[in-house]
C-alpha cells in the first residue's frame, strides 16, 4: 500500500501523449546487423523439448527427441542434452569423445564440470585429477571442494585454502562436507574447527548445513553425547529459546550449542538474548574468548536491526574471530555511529581478501584522513579513483576531481565487427537470445568475449548493440580498461518516451536510466522471479496501483511489458519514492527495491545525520544495499553525458537524517 500524500507527477493527459509515442532506437542499425540460422519451428519447438527432458534427467526421451534432431544446426547442445541425463551411467569413452569433439566450445567446459563432480561423487580421484586442470571456469563451488579433497586424501596439507573457500555455508552441498570430514580426520581439522562452522551456517540461517556438520562430529566418536549432540544443535536453530532457559552444561559442546541458540534467539529479540548472555557472564561459565563469539553472534543479528545497541554489543567481542558478514557489519555500524577508530580497527582486523575490496579500501582511506594521515589515504584513495563504480567515484572526489566522461576510444571498424559478426559462439548466443534461453546465451557469449582484446571487446559490444542484446554490451564494454567507450556502456534507448516521461513528472531523466541500467540492463522481456517485468521491472500490483493513481483507464496488466507503459508507470512509482523520501535518491532506489516502508525504517534508527554513502553502506539487505549503489553511481554517470559537465556522487547522496518512523497504510 502507499502513502497516501505521494505526489503524483503526470496527469492523464500527459500519459496518453506519452503511451502514443512510438518508441525509437537509439542507434542506427548496422549493415552488418547478423542474420540467425533458418530453423523451423517444429525444430526449435523440438530442440526446446530436448532441453526439458535432459533438464528433467529423462534419458530415454532426451535419445527419442536428439534423433529427431540429426540435422539442427548446433550438433554440440543436440549431443550434449543428449548425453547430460545418462552422466553417471555414461561410459569414460563416450564423454572423453564428446570432450574432444567439442575441443574449446563452451558446452564441452560445461560437460566437463559435469563429469567433474560425477567423479567427485563417485571418489574416482584419478580421473578427476586428470581432468579438473582441464576445466576453465573453474566457478563451480563444489568442485573447488572436491579438488582440496581429493589432494587432501594425498596427505596434502590443504588446511589454509579450504579456510578461506569455507566461508558459504548454503553453497557447501556434498562435496564440501565430505572436505570439512576429510580435514577433520586427517587432524588439519579440530572439532574446534567444525563448530566454527556449524556458528557460520547458524548465521546464514542455512539449518541444513548446520545438522550436516553436527552429524560429522556425532559420527567422529558414536557416543551417546555426541549422538544428542545433532538434536541439541537444531533445537539451537529453531527452538533456540529453550536452550537459553535450560541449565548451562559445563562442556564445550553445550557451551557452543548455547552461544548458536543467543545469536538464534537474537533474529527476533536481541535484548533476551543480552540479559541471558549477561546472566552466564556473571556466573563465569564462559571462557574469554566464548564470551567473546557469544556478542559477536548477538551484535551481528542487532546490526541486521540497525539497533543503536549494536555498536556496544561490537565493543564486547574481545577479539573474537569473526565471519566475513561480521567484520563488515562491525565497520558498518561503526561507521553510522561515526566512530572512526573503529572503523579502521575493524577494517584492519579483515582477511586480505576483504581489505583488498574496493568498499574497504575507500572506508580506510576516509578513517585515515579523519584521523591525520591524509597522505596515507590519498594513496588508498589513488588506488582505486580508476574504477568506473560508486566507491571509485568517491575515491575520485577525495582527490579534489568529479565524475566525468572519458574520450571515447575510436569506434570499432566495419572489419572489426565483421570478424565478430563470424564468431561461431557468439551467433549460437544470438540463437538463444531469440530462444528465450538467457542463461545458455550469457554463457556462450561469456565464453568468447573472456578471451577477446580490448578492441575485440569493443567490437563485440557493437556487434551486441546492432542485434538489440543492450545487455551484452553494456557487460562486455564494461570489460575494457583502456579502450573505453561510454555510449556502450550507458546506453539510452527510448530517450524521445524517457524524455517526455521525465519532463511531465519533474523526475531527472539520469536517475531513471540508472535505475534501468541496473533492473534490466535494457532487456526488453526481463522478469524477475518474484515476477517483476520490463524495462523497469514492475511488480503487477504495483503498476495495476500506480496505473489508477494516475487515471489510465482500462489498463491491463499484460500492457505492463510495453515500452512506454513500462516507462510511464516505473517512473511515476520512482518519483512517488522520491517525494515521500525527503528527495533523497538514495532511500528513493532503496523503496523501489525493497518496499516503501524500508527506508523509512532505516531512517528512523538512526541517532544522526549520515552521509548518503553511509545510509546506502548499511542497508541490511545484501542485495539492497548494491542495488542502491549501482543505480547511484549509473546515475551520476548518466548526468555527466547528458550535462557535459563533471558531477558529484556525494552531492548527488546528500545527507539521511534521523526521522521518526511515521505510519504508512
Amino acid at each position: 500500500m502507499f502513502h497516501p500524500t505521494w505526489i503524483i507527477g503526470p496527469v492523464l493527459a500527459s500519459a496518453l501523449m506519452i503511451l502514443s509515442a512510438s518508441p525509437i532506437a537509439y542507434a542506427q542499425k548496422s549493415t552488418l546487423h547478423s542474420t540467425y540460422p533458418i530453423y523451423s519451428t517444429s525444430q526449435d519447438n523440438n530442440f526446446l523439448a530436448l532441453r526439458e527432458a535432459s533438464r528433467r534427467n529423462e534419458a530415454g526421451k532426451a535419445a527419442d527427441l536428439a534423433v529427431r534432431l540429426s540435422d539442427y544446426p548446433m550438433p554440440a547442445y543436440v549431443d550434449y542434452y543428449r548425453l547430460k541425463p545418462r552422466i553417471q551411467t555414461a561410459s569414460s569413452n563416450e564423454i572423453r569423445d564428446f570432450l574432444t569433439r567439442y575441443d574449446g566450445m563452451a558446452i564441452a567446459d560445461r560437460l566437463r564440470n559435469d563429469w567433474l563432480l560425477e567423479l567427485g561423487r563417485q571418489r574416482d580421484w584419478n580421473t578427476f585429477d586428470e581432468q579438473y586442470p582441464q576445466f576453465v571456469l573453474k566457478d563451480d563451488y563444489q568442485l573447488k571442494c572436491y579438488s582440496l579433497m581429493s589432494r587432501a586424501l594425498k596427505r596434502q596439507s590443504v588446511v589454509d585454502e579450504a579456510r578461506l573457500l569455507l566461508t558459504s555455508p548454503k553453497d557447501y552441498g556434498v562435496a564440501c562436507n565430505a572436505l570439512i570430514m576429510t580435514l577433520l580426520d586427517n587432524g588439519e581439522f579440530s572439532r574446534k574447527d567444525v563448530w566454527a562452522q556449524i556458528r557460520l551456517a547458524a548465521e546464514a540461517n542455512a539449518a541444513d548445513p548446520a545438522q550436516r556438520m553436527a552429524q560429522i562430529l556425532a559420527g567422529e566418536n558414536n557416543t551417546a553425547s555426541d549422538n544428542n549432540l545433532v538434536s541439541k544443535v537444531m533445537q539451537a536453530m529453531t527452538d533456540p529459546e529453550k536452550i537459553l532457559t535450560q541449565e548451562l552444561g559445563s562442556n564445550y559442546a553445550a557451551r557452543q550449542i548455547y552461544i548458536i541458540a543467543l545469536g538464534r534467539a537474537a533474529k527476533t529479540n536481541p535484548a533476551r538474548s543480552v540479559n541471558a548472555l549477561m546472566e552466564v557472564e556473571q556466573e563465569k561459565k564462559l571462557t574469554t574468548q566464548e564470551l567473546g563469539l557469544a556478542w559477536t553472534q548477538i551484535a551481528l543479528q542487532a546490526s541486521f536491526k540497525l539497533m543503536p545497541e549494536a555498536l556496544d554489543y561490537w565493543r564486547r567481542i574481545n577479539n573474537a574471530p569473526l565471519s566475513l558478514d561480521a567484520s563488515q557489519w562491525q565497520v558498518r555500524i561503526a561507521l553510522r555511529a561515526g566512530d572512526w577508530k573503529l572503523v579502521q580497527a575493524g577494517i584492519d582486523a579483515m582477511p586480505l581478501s576483504l581489505r583488498n575490496d574496493v568498499t574497504w579500501v575507500y572506508w580506510k582511506g576516509r578513517a585515515l584522513k579523519q584521523s591525520g594521515k591524509s597522505e596515507e589515504a590519498r594513496k588508498l584513495f589513488l588506488s582505486i579513483a580508476d574504477q568506473n563504480n560508486f566507491y571509485g567515484q568517491l575515491a575520485l572526489e577525495e582527490l579534489g576531481q568529479k565524475t566525468t566522461v572519458p574520450v571515447s576510444a575510436p569506434a570499432p571498424t566495419t572489419q572489426e565487427i565483421q570478424v565478430i559478426a563470424n564468431n561461431p559462439g557468439l551467433l549460437r548466443a544470438l540463437k538463444f537470445f531469440a530462444l528465450n534461453l538467457r542463461q545458455e546465451g550469457i554463457r556462450e557469449w561469456n565464453w568468447e568475449v573472456r578471451k577477446m582484446s580490448e578492441r575485440e571487446l569493443l567490437a563485440a559490444a557493437e556487434f551486441a548493440r546492432q542485434n538489440d542484446v543492450l545487455d551484452r554490451m553494456v557487460s562486455t564494454s564494461d570489460r575494457t580498461k583502456t579502450e573505453i567507450d561510454f555510449s556502450q556502456r550507458f546506453p539510452t534507448p527510448y530517450r524521445d518516451v524517457l524524455y517526455k516521461t521525465t519532463q511531465s513528472t519533474g523526475l531527472e531523466m539520469a536517475f531513471v536510466y540508472g535505475l534501468i541500467r541496473q533492473e534490466s540492463r535494457f532487456i526488453l522481456n526481463a522478469r524477475s522471479s518474484v515476477g517483476a517485468s520490463g524495462l523497469m521491472q514492475l511488480m503487477p500490483t504495483t503498476a495495476q496501483h500506480v496505473a489508477q493513481k494516475i487515471g489510465l483507464r482500462n489498463f491491463s496488466i499484460n500492457q505492463v511489458n510495453d515500452i512506454a507503459t513500462n516507462i510511464l508507470l516505473g517512473s511515476t512509482y520512482l518519483n512517488m519514492m522520491l517525494a515521500n523520501l525527503d528527495g533523497s535518491q538514495a532511500m528513493a532506489a532503496a523503496g523501489y527495491n525493497a518496499g516503501p516502508r524500508r527506508p523509512r525504517s532505516w531512517q528512523a534508527t538512526l541517532n544522526q545525520t549520515v552521509e548518503g554513502a553511509i545510509f546506502a553502506e548499511s542497508i541490511p539487505f545484501t542485495e539492497t544495499r548494491n542495488y542502491v549503489k549501482n543505480v547511484l553511481s549509473n546515475a551520476n554517470y548518466y548526468a555527466a553525458i547528458f550535462e557535459n559537465k563533471p558531477q558529484s556522487l556525494k552531492a548527488r547522496l546528500g545527507t539521511v537524517s534521523p526521522k521518526e518512523l511515521a505510519f504508512m497504510p
